[in-house]
């Protein structure tokens, strides 16, 4: 039973890590160089880094819209 509980617990951490990284890469920071550090972070303690960055994810982010509108109709 401890083994099971234990594997568990090691699945759900590396699910955590990984949709960290993967949020972290995907994510528009309002300072760019938060995404390093944020990376940095987790990179180096993974299930504390992971969780401190998704309860911390909402001030360092911004949800507008991206402002690149190419102009594809060039005459």
């Amino acid at each position: 039973m401890e083994s099971i509980l234990f594997l568990i617990f090691w699945i759900l951490a590396f699910l955590v890590y990984f949709g960290a990284i993967i949020s972290i890469t995907r994510s528009r920071f309002i300072i760019p160089l938060n995404r390093t550090v944020w990376l940095l972070i987790v990179l180096f303690i993974p299930v504390i880094g992971s969780v401190l960055y998704f309860l911390n994810k909402k001030k360092y982010t911004t949800k507008e819209k991206r402002k690149f509108q190419p102009n594809f109709n060039r005459e």
